[in-house]
């Protein structure tokens, strides 16, 4: 009972159980007497301490979890009767003789209780007055808990601080309930204890039974192998002669158990799986699931083929800015070209191609690293489309109905010879395990009976003379189930050369089924890959569309600063161009004097034919 109390103390406080079970049956079996602490009035005081202490902490439980006022006021009441029987018993002389001084802390203690749990049962009264809006119960239960409450604290003097703080709590809830309005509900009540009706008490805890003649308790009769030496040494015999018959019959079993084993791996037949046809009737659970997930999804599909066709226009725009950059530099270069040609720098079709502009030079130098980035780029995009659609058609698929995703399983197709070669093998794989678990549980049998079979007692009555008969006797009660085992283990064979025909049957429907089974197993998990693989799939597109949006932004202002390039080039190269035809253009043609004709002319004069020149002394100019 002591060890009891001391394990409860230590326990969590939401068992029933309580340490009174031990103090009950010193009570109840031990009616005399034997010491003062064997006494009537202090086992009482035992159990009524136990029990009260195990109802407290069904109460608090109750408390917690919020049960109905009237159950936690009987549940509290409980405890007060609990500890009113305990306080009796410490009234008593033979117990205030044998505790001594702790007797009158005890009972101050017990008493405290008492009226504490009164108040809280009092409390919970008014609380379920106040529910059915009986105000002047009410009134009348919250007073009786004030006034209990306050006895409590005048007997809880010198208690720990944490009993302090529990009453100074219980007091705000009750002070909070007691209201100043209360006279107004008294002057009503006529009889103030006539309305008042103490709860009665639930008892709900019980004391943990004990048994001191329970084997689980005393252990083993110490005095069970108390028998004469002779005997002990026939029984040993006797266990010989049993061990001998146990390894005959153990050997058998284990050169059949081998011979079997070596057959069954040998055949490569699994019972459980030999007839897989019911999995081609139902959606793998892993395939439902996916097909569930997809179902509140219904715009995977379109979600994905949109992201990729996003990608595939940035992608597009990307590639005609780079080409258009690439055009307009090859332009200017062939145009520089010329422009060389002309002015007589360098030869046609011999020669580097011209230096550009050192605008151009960074045009051409971002454009060639833009056209490595896209052209690596490419090569990911190329395989992201190529994987988008090998899984698109799956996806659709575990999109739509459940019979279609059924229908895209293969299943394998049996004539009805192949189903009764199936059928046949299976009854006979049945057979060879009828034939293991029968052999197992006659085995489990013979070691249960050669355990348990002691015959110690008819030995110490039988004379040694007689100790072989007896042992032949007795080991005749094992002749029944070794004819079993017998025949067990010569049916064996008979089911192996069943089985080896069987096999040689079902070797072409095994060959089918095998391959449909991988084809199934094969489809199954393409798409589950294709599910898994849409994740991955609207990631990288929107990584893809990220890039090529930031490259496009990039491309289009390179395009812009290409376009200026050019411009700016061709205007200087048109400079230059007028320049040097500037240098070429034939000088003015010299003004000659003016001969004595002109001049007469000029003047007026008239012409003397003597003046004019030979004709043969005129000569054009060269050009």
């Amino acid at each position: 009972g002591a060890l009891h109390s001391m394990l409860g103390a230590m326990d969590k406080r939401v068992s029933e159980e309580c340490a009174a079970g031990a103090f009950t049956y010193l009570r109840d079996h031990f009616p005399h007497s034997y010491s003062v602490d064997m006494s009537h009035q202090i086992l009482n005081l035992n159990i009524n301490l136990m029990l009260g202490q195990a109802q407290e902490c069904l109460l608090e439980k109750s408390m917690l979890d919020n049960r109905k006022s009237f159950l936690v006021a009987r549940i509290s009441a409980q405890v007060v009767d609990y500890y009113k029987e305990a306080c009796r018993a410490l009234e008593n002389s033979e117990t205030a003789s044998l505790l001594g001084k702790i007797q009158k802390d005890w009972k101050k203690l017990v008493q405290m209780k008492i009226y504490y749990f009164a108040a809280v049962a009092h409390l919970h009264m008014g609380k379920q007055a106040e529910e059915q809006q009986k105000f002047g119960e009410r009134v009348i239960y919250f007073q009786s808990a004030l006034d209990k409450l306050n006895e409590a604290i005048k007997l809880a003097k010198g208690q720990p601080e944490t009993v302090q703080e529990a009453l100074r709590f219980t007091m705000d809830v009750i002070g909070g309930k007691t209201c100043l309005g209360n006279d107004l509900f008294l002057e009503e009540v006529s009889d103030r204890e006539m309305l008042f009706v103490p709860p009665s008490g639930a008892p709900l805890v019980k004391a943990l039974p004990v048994n001191p003649t329970d084997p689980a308790v005393t252990g083993p009769d110490i005095f069970a192998k108390l028998v004469p030496m002779a005997a002990h040494e026939a029984s040993s015999l006797y266990s010989e002669e049993k061990a001998k018959l146990l390894r005959d019959v153990m050997a058998k079993i284990e050169a059949k158990n081998e011979v079997l084993d070596q057959f069954m791996d040998s055949m490569q037949l699994d019972p459980e799986t030999v007839d897989n046809l019911d999995m081609y009737n139902h959606i793998p659970p892993i395939l439902m699931e996916k097909c569930a997930a997809l179902s509140v999804r219904p715009d995977t599909v379109k979600n994905l083929v949109q992201s990729m066709q996003v990608l595939s226009g940035v992608f597009t725009d990307v590639e005609a800015s780079l080409k258009e950059i690439r055009d307009l530099l090859e332009e200017d270069e062939a145009q520089e070209r010329k422009l060389q040609e002309l002015l007589g720098k360098v030869p046609p079709s011999q020669g580097s191609p011209p230096s550009p502009s050192p605008g151009l030079a960074e045009v051409s130098k971002e454009c060639s690293k833009y056209l490595e980035v896209h052209e690596k780029a490419s090569f990911t995009n190329t395989e992201l489309h190529k994987a988008m659609n090998l899984h698109i058609g799956n996806l659709r698929l575990l999109s739509g109905p459940l019979e279609q995703v059924r229908a895209a399983l293969p299943s394998p197709t049996l004539t009805e010879e192949d189903k009764q070669v199936l059928q046949n093998l299976k009854r006979i794989l049945g057979k060879v395990q009828e034939m293991r678990d029968q052999r197992t549980s006659l085995e489990q049998q013979l070691c249960e009976m050669i355990q348990k079979d002691d015959i110690t007692t008819s030995l110490v009555t039988t004379d040694r003379s007689e100790m072989k008969k007896l042992f032949e006797e007795q080991l005749k009660k094992y002749d029944q189930i070794k004819v079993y085992l017998e025949q067990n283990l010569a049916a064996q064979e008979n089911v192996l050369k069943a089985l080896t025909d069987a096999n040689v049957k079902y070797a072409a429907v095994r060959k089918v089924l095998a391959e449909v089974e991988h084809k199934w197993n094969t489809t199954v998990q393409t798409l589950v890959a294709s599910y898994e693989a849409y994740e991955d799939l609207m990631k990288k597109s929107q990584e893809g569309k990220d890039f090529y949006t930031d490259l496009e932004g990039k491309a289009t202002k390179l395009l812009e600063k290409a376009r200026a390039a050019c411009q700016a080039a061709e205007t200087t190269r048109q400079q230059l161009l007028e320049k040097e035809m500037k240098k070429q253009q034939p000088p003015p043609r010299p003004t000659a004097p003016k001969p004595p004709l002109q001049k007469k002319l000029e003047g007026g004069g008239g012409l003397d034919p003597a003046e004019l020149p030979p004709l043969s002394s005129l000569v054009l100019p060269e050009l």
